[in-house]
């Protein structure tokens, strides 16, 4: 069992998939329901997108994998100037203390489901939280990518501008294990990185599934 991150899921799915169509549509609209109760418009999910160019390369990774970069920035975020041990043989990172101690809905990236859900394209300050919709929480894809701009130089990922060159992104996925004791919370960047990136762009969510 993993994670399966994606984007434009409504439109992968009109061709091929109906009982599928219907089932995203009222997850969406429940969505909607949630936006408008926070004062928040709409999202209105595209029914057809150009092919995504998703340089991760990645259909889903084990849930684990999400742990670990969201220890990475939890530790970020409450040590500034340090960078994170890395993870010893054994150690889940999903129950490391600092990350139990960070509960602010502030953060997208850490107060999300880690199995279902999704992030509209829209920006907002704190995650939503109603039980009515998948995975209990909506985030902004907007706020998820800043949060993974604020930890790419301390993965050793250089941005120009808030964005990743085509060179950089081959590197992390070609690198695998011998990137160094963060090589996965590298590929979980920019995995993350991408669904955020192409979910802005396309204005489509991102579903964790």
């Amino acid at each position: 069992m993993g994670l399966c991150v994606s984007v434009g899921i409504l439109a992968g799915l009109m061709d091929v998939d109906p009982e599928g169509v219907e089932l995203v549509r009222e997850e969406l609209a429940m969505v909607n329901e949630v936006l408008r109760k926070y004062g928040l418009p709409d999202h209105e999910e595209p029914t057809s997108l150009p092919k995504l160019n998703d340089r991760s390369g990645l259909s889903g990774f084990p849930y684990s994998a999400l742990h670990c970069l969201r220890r990475f920035y939890a530790w970020r975020i409450a040590n500034p100037d340090q960078i994170p041990p890395p993870l010893k043989e054994g150690e889940k990172p999903a129950y490391d203390p600092v990350v139990g101690r960070i509960t602010s809905p502030r953060h997208h990236l850490l107060w999300h489901s880690d199995c279902e859900g999704y992030y509209v394209p829209i920006d907002f300050p704190e995650v939503l939280e109603d039980e009515s919709i998948a995975g209990g929480i909506v985030g902004s894809s907007v706020r998820l990518l800043d949060e993974l701009v604020v930890v790419a130089a301390p993965l050793k990922i250089a941005l120009h501008n808030r964005k990743l060159n085509d060179s950089d992104a081959a590197v992390i996925v070609k690198e695998g294990k011998k990137g160094g004791p963060y090589w996965l919370e590298r590929l979980v960047w920019l995995n993350l990185f991408e669904a955020a990136r192409l979910s802005i762009e396309h204005r489509a969510a991102i579903h964790f599934g």
